[in-house]
């Protein structure tokens, strides 16, 4: 008997329509878990090295956690996978509600697509019968409205879909689920685009065998009861407010980057400006509470919006807010919503689009764009109007949006003039909304990771604020004492939250259970699977599937330890005045430790032989060395 999972994942060729199961023995499973686990392992060894990601060969992978679909906690995600579009390193991209769940309930661990059809079609996996459709008519639909049309035929089918951008291969688009959930970054709704394929539309009756589940629904209740009881603290908070309640406190923390991470909340967006889109003032257009499939804290919700004439959009989270917001010092409450229900409905990933009109912003304010190159566009702070304006040209590629709409890297590229100074990125992704001077570890983890500009990475000092701070994330996972100061300690840290996030992750774990309270990881492993491990076991799967990624990304040609972060975002030259004014991250030296504590070449980031091999990863060798 299988527990936890079905043993196999769906292969699909548009090219030449076919669909082929490929059975997956449980030693797979045990090494890599699921979710970006087991896709890093397939598409490593199904994918040629250098394919461009938007040729027909390009892979993209749709893989619940191993998790998923079970009465876990905080474990409904499912995560996209392949060579990303827009940084050309291996990419990944997690996504919520109940699209992950519903690829279980077909029957399959994951489902790969591979080829590209001439004409726009979807696929459907509906009660066993697998179809690829004409989408002629879902063409230059919006995700939302398709579907809306979809779901005309398929009554309360789970659809991921794209909008204009990744039709228009924006290479900053994402994919939509549950009529606004993102699965935003890494640019895969471009890689759906170049293939013609609007959507994925899954239905399905499959059961998950579980090992115990008599054990898993008393842990489930038990974690569950907790969140529920909490009155302060991240859960209530999220439970109440969303993530948008931290747009205030993370602006007085100076976390949010403010000005394009030119300035600071301190002295360009004071509490005056940030209590005008604070979560309680969001919240007043709530109608109800959404979340993903799971979970006890719902942090997600449904929002009307009469001066808008919007009856249903998704509310804006904090990385949405901060990059409308802060980082453009606008405080205009209402377009917090309209920005973010354009982006929902095109499927553009917020977190870039604010960073590029950022970008576009302080080129026009420093000379280098004019208005002649804008549409008659004013782009100055906080000037609401340019910027919905802006983005709707970038969403539909029209005039000045269609060289903003594939990122500010590129976008800087084309201009020229020095503007490659106001382009944020990391390899091409622009950076989150959260600054590497308050949080130290993220420059490492901007700057070096192999999916790189990317907040959800393992970031030392982000993990090291919640229950982890007290070594009772996992109760047998304890922290090295000292590691907030430079040395074996940290970097030991830096390893060991590496290896136990990849794994969270590859079971399906929300990225928030970090900051709620104590998780049963190994007693829930046990129940569902049937596995005894420890949870130097689990860090070990978890520094496997990091190993597998660092080698995809060197592959590819990507020199990580030559890349070099913007020097506004670590303090390179210091700032002159504010709260970070003096202060430089050595983002640099933590890598080198980190490097020697995983088994790498400090100098170029490459796995060592003995380290590929102790990890199973032998296969790996002959392209590397």
């Amino acid at each position: 008997m299988i527990n936890g999972f079905f043993g196999k994942v769906l292969w699909i060729d548009l090219s030449e329509e076919t669909f082929k199961e490929e059975k997956i023995p449980e030693e797979i499973y045990r090494q890599y878990f699921g979710g970006f686990g087991l896709a890093a392992k397939l598409i490593y060894r199904n994918m040629p090295a250098r394919t461009h990601p938007l040729d027909p060969n390009a892979l993209i992978g749709f893989f619940p956690g191993l998790f998923t679909g079970t009465m876990a906690p905080l474990t409904g995600r499912y995560f996209l996978a392949g060579k990303s579009p827009l940084t050309g390193t291996w990419g990944d991209s997690s996504g919520g509600g109940y699209f992950g769940p519903a690829i279980k309930k077909c029957g399959y661990d994951g489902i790969l697509i591979q080829g590209a059809s001439k004409n726009p079609v979807y696929i459907s996996i509906i009660d066993n019968k697998k179809q690829i459709l004409d989408a002629s008519e879902l063409w230059g639909l919006d995700a939302i409205d398709t579907e809306d049309r979809i779901n005309e035929e398929y009554n309360n089918a789970r659809i991921a879909s794209i909008g204009t951008s990744g039709e228009k291969l924006s290479l900053i688009s994402g994919i939509i689920n549950d009529k606004g959930r993102t699965a935003a970054r890494s640019g895969f709704g471009a890689t759906m685009g170049s293939k013609k394929l609007k959507a994925l539309v899954l239905k399905g009756n499959k059961k998950i065998s579980i090992a115990n589940k008599k054990n898993l629904t008393k842990l489930a209740k038990d974690y569950n009861k907790g969140i529920k009881a909490a009155t302060s603290g991240s859960a209530h908070l999220f439970r109440t407010q969303g993530l948008c309640g931290v747009n205030v406190s993370a602006g007085m923390k100076e976390d949010a980057p403010v000005k394009n991470w030119g300035g600071s909340c301190a002295e360009d967006f004071p509490f005056e400006k940030l209590n005008k889109i604070s979560g309680e003032k969001i919240n007043k257009y709530r109608i109800r509470s959404t979340g993903c499939f799971s979970c006890p804290v719902q942090c997600g919700a449904v929002m009307k919006v009469p001066e808008l004439m919007i009856e249903e959009t998704h509310i804006p989270e904090y990385e949405t807010c901060a990059s409308f917001g802060h980082l453009l010092l606008n405080d205009d409450l209402l377009s917090m919503f309209a920005l973010n229900d354009l982006c929902n409905r095109a499927g553009l990933d917020t977190i870039s689009a604010g960073g590029t009109i950022a970008f576009a912003i302080e080129c026009y304010e420093n000379g280098l764009i004019s208005r002649s190159d804008t549409d008659g566009l004013e782009l100055t702070w906080g000037n609401t109007k340019s910027i919905f304006k802006l983005l709707k040209k970038m969403i539909n590629r029209e005039g000045i949006g269609d060289l903003l709409a594939d990122g500010s890297k590129l976008a800087s590229e084309r201009i020229g003039k020095d503007s490659e100074k106001f382009a944020i990125h990391s390899i091409g992704q622009e950076l989150p909304m959260h600054d590497s001077k308050y949080s130290k570890s993220l420059g490492r983890t901007y700057a070096f990771e192999p999916t790189p500009g990317r907040h959800t990475n393992a970031s030392l000092d982000r993990f090291a604020r919640g229950p982890m701070k007290d070594n009772n994330y996992v109760k047998e996972f304890h922290l090295p004492k000292n590691h907030e100061k430079p040395g074996d300690n940290r970097y030991e840290a830096m390893k060991m939250v590496s290896g136990l996030y990849q794994s969270t992750c590859a079971l399906g774990l929300c990225y928030f259970s970090y900051w709620f309270q104590t998780y049963p990881l190994l007693e829930c492993i046990q129940a569902i699977l049937g596995w005894d491990l420890t949870i130097d076991e689990v860090i070990k799967i978890g520094l496997r599937i990091q190993n597998i990624k660092q080698a995809f990304t060197l592959r590819e040609g990507i020199e990580l330890m030559k890349n070099e972060l913007p020097g506004r975002t670590v303090g390179n030259p210091p700032f002159k005045s504010g709260p970070y004014q003096g202060i430089t991250i050595d983002y640099k030296a933590d890598q080198k430790g980190y490097c020697q504590k995983m088994g790498w070449n400090p100098e170029n980031g490459f796995p060592l032989k003995k380290t590929l091999i102790d990890l199973n990863l032998s296969f790996i060798i002959e392209d590397l060395y």
